[in-house]
Protein backbone atom coordinates (compact mmCIF):
# COMPACT_ATOMS: atom_id res chain seq x y z
CA UNK A 1 0.00 0.00 0.00
CA UNK A 2 1.30 3.23 -1.25
CA UNK A 3 1.49 6.26 0.71
CA UNK A 4 -0.53 8.30 -1.28
CA UNK A 5 -3.17 5.65 -1.49
CA UNK A 6 -2.96 5.70 2.96
CA UNK A 7 -3.67 9.19 2.96
CA UNK A 8 -6.51 9.59 0.37
CA UNK A 9 -8.20 6.82 1.88
CA UNK A 10 -7.88 8.21 5.69
CA UNK A 11 -8.91 11.44 3.91
CA UNK A 12 -12.24 9.71 2.56
CA UNK A 13 -13.31 7.73 5.28
CA UNK A 14 -12.90 11.54 7.77
CA UNK A 15 -14.97 12.82 5.11
CA UNK A 16 -17.65 10.36 4.66
CA UNK A 17 -17.56 10.44 9.13
CA UNK A 18 -17.31 13.98 9.69
CA UNK A 19 -20.65 15.98 10.18
CA UNK A 20 -20.37 19.06 8.29
CA UNK A 21 -21.72 22.38 9.39
CA UNK A 22 -22.56 25.05 6.48
CA UNK A 23 -22.69 28.36 6.33
CA UNK A 24 -24.96 30.21 4.32
CA UNK A 25 -23.64 34.08 3.26
CA UNK A 26 -20.50 33.70 4.88
CA UNK A 27 -17.12 31.23 5.12
CA UNK A 28 -17.66 29.87 8.45
CA UNK A 29 -20.18 29.03 11.13
CA UNK A 30 -20.58 30.94 14.21
CA UNK A 31 -18.46 28.57 17.13
CA UNK A 32 -18.37 24.64 16.71
CA UNK A 33 -22.00 24.40 17.88
CA UNK A 34 -24.05 24.92 14.64
CA UNK A 35 -25.51 22.45 11.65
CA UNK A 36 -27.00 25.63 9.86
CA UNK A 37 -25.99 29.16 10.13
CA UNK A 38 -26.77 32.52 8.34
CA UNK A 39 -24.80 35.54 7.77
CA UNK A 40 -25.36 38.92 9.75
CA UNK A 41 -26.69 41.48 7.97
CA UNK A 42 -29.37 40.39 5.97
CA UNK A 43 -33.06 41.15 5.74
CA UNK A 44 -33.56 37.35 4.11
CA UNK A 45 -34.89 35.03 6.72
CA UNK A 46 -35.79 31.37 6.49
CA UNK A 47 -39.61 30.71 5.24
CA UNK A 48 -41.32 27.97 6.64
CA UNK A 49 -43.17 25.38 4.65
CA UNK A 50 -46.91 26.63 4.11
CA UNK A 51 -49.22 23.30 4.38
CA UNK A 52 -52.82 22.70 3.76
CA UNK A 53 -52.69 19.45 5.37
CA UNK A 54 -50.71 18.53 8.30
CA UNK A 55 -48.07 16.08 8.33
CA UNK A 56 -49.13 12.97 9.33
CA UNK A 57 -46.98 12.12 11.78
CA UNK A 58 -44.52 15.34 12.70
CA UNK A 59 -41.41 14.98 14.99
CA UNK A 60 -41.22 17.71 17.98
CA UNK A 61 -39.61 20.71 17.10
CA UNK A 62 -41.52 20.81 13.46
CA UNK A 63 -42.35 24.54 12.04
CA UNK A 64 -44.70 25.45 9.49
CA UNK A 65 -47.48 28.13 8.26
CA UNK A 66 -51.01 26.47 8.44
CA UNK A 67 -52.70 27.57 5.52
CA UNK A 68 -56.08 26.23 7.04
CA UNK A 69 -56.41 28.69 9.64
CA UNK A 70 -53.34 30.99 8.44
CA UNK A 71 -50.92 30.62 11.98
CA UNK A 72 -47.31 29.64 12.19
CA UNK A 73 -47.33 26.35 14.04
CA UNK A 74 -44.58 24.45 16.25
CA UNK A 75 -45.15 20.93 16.87
CA UNK A 76 -44.30 20.65 20.85
CA UNK A 77 -44.88 17.03 23.36
CA UNK A 78 -46.94 15.75 20.13
CA UNK A 79 -49.20 18.61 20.07
CA UNK A 80 -49.58 21.78 17.53
CA UNK A 81 -48.44 25.20 19.00
CA UNK A 82 -49.77 28.03 17.60
CA UNK A 83 -46.80 30.67 17.41
CA UNK A 84 -48.62 33.31 15.54
CA UNK A 85 -52.37 35.23 15.51
CA UNK A 86 -54.01 34.34 12.33
CA UNK A 87 -52.42 35.95 9.33
CA UNK A 88 -53.16 36.01 5.68
CA UNK A 89 -51.79 33.35 3.46
CA UNK A 90 -52.80 35.78 0.27
CA UNK A 91 -49.07 36.40 -0.43
CA UNK A 92 -47.99 33.22 -1.13
CA UNK A 93 -47.46 31.95 -4.48
CA UNK A 94 -48.37 28.13 -5.30
CA UNK A 95 -45.09 25.98 -5.93
CA UNK A 96 -46.18 22.75 -7.08
CA UNK A 97 -42.83 21.42 -7.22
CA UNK A 98 -42.58 21.92 -3.06
CA UNK A 99 -45.18 19.26 -2.64
CA UNK A 100 -42.86 16.58 -4.14
CA UNK A 101 -39.51 17.46 -3.45
CA UNK A 102 -36.93 15.47 -2.19
CA UNK A 103 -35.85 15.86 1.46
CA UNK A 104 -32.71 17.37 2.42
CA UNK A 105 -30.73 15.83 6.07
CA UNK A 106 -28.11 17.29 7.17
CA UNK A 107 -25.93 16.72 10.54
CA UNK A 108 -27.16 12.66 9.75
CA UNK A 109 -26.77 10.20 7.41
CA UNK A 110 -30.60 9.82 7.21
CA UNK A 111 -33.82 10.19 9.17
CA UNK A 112 -37.18 9.12 10.18
CA UNK A 113 -38.53 13.03 10.35
CA UNK A 114 -41.11 14.07 7.97
CA UNK A 115 -39.90 17.50 5.80
CA UNK A 116 -38.16 18.65 3.01
CA UNK A 117 -35.14 20.01 5.31
CA UNK A 118 -34.51 17.97 8.32
CA UNK A 119 -31.54 18.91 10.66
CA UNK A 120 -30.72 16.20 12.81
CA UNK A 121 -27.80 16.38 14.97
CA UNK A 122 -27.10 15.12 18.45
CA UNK A 123 -24.92 18.02 19.19
CA UNK A 124 -25.19 20.71 16.97
CA UNK A 125 -28.51 23.13 15.95
CA UNK A 126 -29.37 25.82 13.78
CA UNK A 127 -28.74 29.19 14.10
CA UNK A 128 -31.66 31.28 12.74
CA UNK A 129 -31.04 34.43 10.23
CA UNK A 130 -29.60 37.52 12.39
CA UNK A 131 -32.27 40.63 11.25
CA UNK A 132 -32.19 43.81 13.27
CA UNK A 133 -35.47 45.06 14.17
CA UNK A 134 -37.23 42.75 10.84
CA UNK A 135 -40.37 44.41 11.31
CA UNK A 136 -38.83 47.94 10.61
CA UNK A 137 -35.90 46.33 8.14
CA UNK A 138 -38.01 44.04 6.17
CA UNK A 139 -39.51 45.68 3.69
CA UNK A 140 -41.71 42.85 1.86
CA UNK A 141 -41.59 39.66 4.25
CA UNK A 142 -43.24 36.47 3.40
CA UNK A 143 -45.78 34.68 4.99
CA UNK A 144 -43.84 32.12 7.25
CA UNK A 145 -40.90 33.90 7.51
CA UNK A 146 -38.44 33.08 10.38
CA UNK A 147 -35.54 34.91 11.88
CA UNK A 148 -33.57 36.03 14.70
CA UNK A 149 -34.24 39.65 15.84
CA UNK A 150 -31.12 41.02 16.67
CA UNK A 151 -32.61 44.42 18.68
CA UNK A 152 -35.64 42.15 20.96
CA UNK A 153 -32.80 39.37 21.05
CA UNK A 154 -36.14 37.29 20.45
CA UNK A 155 -37.07 34.81 17.27
CA UNK A 156 -39.49 36.76 15.14
CA UNK A 157 -41.69 34.86 12.91
CA UNK A 158 -43.65 36.91 9.89
CA UNK A 159 -47.78 35.61 9.68
CA UNK A 160 -48.67 37.74 6.89
CA UNK A 161 -49.80 40.19 8.52
CA UNK A 162 -47.55 40.98 11.46
CA UNK A 163 -44.38 40.17 13.15
CA UNK A 164 -45.07 37.51 16.44
CA UNK A 165 -41.98 38.12 19.13
CA UNK A 166 -40.83 34.90 21.10
CA UNK A 167 -37.92 34.93 23.73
Amino acid sequence: MTPRFLYTFIFVITAVTTQAQTAIGKRTVDGNSAILDFASGSTNGIILPAVTTLPASPANGTFLLDKNDRRVKMRQNGAWVNLSDQGSTSAIIANPATETANRTVMGSRSSNADGVLVLESSDKALILPKINSPHLNVKSPYPGMMCYDTTSQSMAIFDGFAWSYWK
